[in-house]
């Protein structure tokens, strides 16, 4: 489908006023339409608790966002795009005025309306709000955008896809994980399963570990009150971590659709063993419970690493490394295929293995750590790498960022990067035992690698921050 087969469409945003709409919600809808990909006939009703005095005020506030988040705006097109824009108040209880300004803006944009409804509100917030939907038939013929965590442990998670399934279909619902549209995270899957150079290497035969390191160095900025109530592990392993580790680990879906992906994806994830607490590493930073809205003693974990397990024919006996923190030394989105070492002992043993690295950023940037001959007159070896950046081989490609093609995709009701139900559910029956038996969090210290037992959890360590570990 191209974007002339799009139909009118109306976008209801729950959570309008909030950090995400600001950061990443508005500024990809800015991108999209600056590129000529939304339908011709489109409009944004912002909702919330509280509304703004009018909808000139609202537009005024996106507008200031997106001055702060989007280079080089385009005054004229973001007003065009901000005419399509209003803001009703509406609550768990109340969405009467919601409800009454949906139908007059669908029956101004003409027949065959596509109706999204973007639920980015926290999990306790969101039985409420489906409900309501449910009441005010907001939710006959939509397409609901749910926002992570889809709950906070398995028994929350089982009552809101009850609520959910209650008012929508599961084919209505895109439960959005925005690593998923991370262009890198599908260069990934290309990088394996279009080049025999790397496939018949992509097993236990081969690799001898995986990483996906998360780390941040951004503390809280305002989101106290958000980590109280989630806490890394929710926030970062349970969802975006976790999906990552299935992208590298998935079968050959053998096509690339929806079914065969999403399937391919809940078939991988079955597979990987539950946490054992016992070899999970929480930290939490130094000068955490001094932020805004966080409590004096609060025992939050602003940090994970943990080992995973996936417990089938490729993968038995390969460890999967995870790891993500706030306030750490370095922002970075990486994954490492450490190799086994060679057979041959031509050059003696302990030689450093070879390593694939894939950096998670718009652009991907995959490189090879391998060993070579040192030029000069003997037989030594020296680290080397091969390099592919995506961005200098194809300069005139512009990547989609992760929320643009995700926003894409739910209009185009393309599944194939969002979770199914059975994913999410398995992915809280792994998380749960660290729930149930949780360990005490370690202190660390702002701009490190996190707590010193974490750095030992990998055999050979991590590779970011091998420096700072003395390897």
């Amino acid at each position: 489908m191209t974007t002339a087969d799009l139909p009118p469409c109306v976008l209801v945003l729950f959570g309008a006023s909030g950090d995400l709409a600001s950061r990443k919600l508005f500024p990809g809808l800015y991108r999209l339409a600056a590129a000529g990909r939304l339908p011709r006939d489109f409009a944004v009703i912002g909702s919330g608790r509280h509304a703004p005095d009018s909808d000139d005020d609202f537009r005024d506030e996106v507008l200031d966002g997106l001055r702060d988040s989007v280079d080089d705006l385009d005054d004229d097109l973001a007003r065009d795009l901000l005419d399509r824009f209003s803001f009703r108040a509406s609550d768990a209880d109340d969405g009467a005025d919601l409800a009454a300004r949906v139908r007059e803006v669908e029956e101004g944009l003409g027949d065959d309306v596509l109706r999204l409804v973007y639920l980015s509100v926290p999990p306790a917030a969101m039985p409420g709000m489906v409900a309501m939907l449910g009441r005010e038939g907001l939710a006959d013929g939509a397409r609901l955008v749910i926002e992570k965590p889809f709950g906070l442990d398995l028994a929350s998670f089982e009552e809101l896809d009850r609520d959910v399934h209650e008012v929508f279909e599961e084919d209505q619902v895109f439960r959005i994980d925005h690593f998923l549209g991370k262009e890198a995270v599908q260069n990934l899957l290309a990088l394996r399963f279009a080049n025999a150079l790397f496939e018949p290497a992509w097993s236990r035969e081969s690799i001898a570990s995986v990483q996906v390191d998360v780390p941040e160095t951004l503390a809280m900025e305002g989101r106290g009150s958000f980590y109280e109530s989630t806490g890394a592990l929710r926030d970062m392993v349970s969802t975006h971590l976790f999906q990552i580790l299935g992208a590298v680990a998935l079968e050959d879906p053998g096509e690339w659709s929806a079914a065969a992906v999403r399937r391919a994806r809940a078939a991988v994830l079955a597979d990987v063993r539950p946490l054992d607490p016992a070899r999970v590493v929480l930290g939490q930073y130094d000068g955490y419970r001094d932020e805004d809205d966080v409590d004096d003693d609060s025992d939050v974990e602003t940090f994970v690493a943990l080992e995973a397990w996936v417990d089938n024919d490729r993968w038995r006996g390969v460890p999967f490394l995870l790891r993500t923190g706030k306030a750490m030394a370095e922002t970075r989105r990486t994954v490492t295929l450490r190799f086994r070492e060679p057979d041959s002992t031509v050059f003696g043993d302990g030689l450093a293995p070879d390593e694939l690295v894939l950096e998670l950023t718009d652009e991907a940037q995959i490189h090879v750590d391998l060993l070579g001959k040192r030029p000069g007159p003997e037989m030594d070896l020296a680290p080397a790498a091969m390099r592919l950046d995506l961005g200098e081989e194809l300069p005139h490609d512009e990547p989609l960022e992760a929320y643009e093609r995700l926003l894409l995709d739910v209009l185009h009701g393309d599944h194939t990067l969002f979770a199914h139900a059975d994913e999410t559910r398995r992915l809280w029956q792994v998380c749960q035992p660290v729930l149930d038996d949780r360990p005490a969090p370690l202190p660390y210290e702002q701009g490190s690698w996190g707590p010193d037992a974490a750095l030992a959890l990998p055999e050979h360590g991590w590779r970011l921050g091998r420096d700072a570990d003395g390897e």
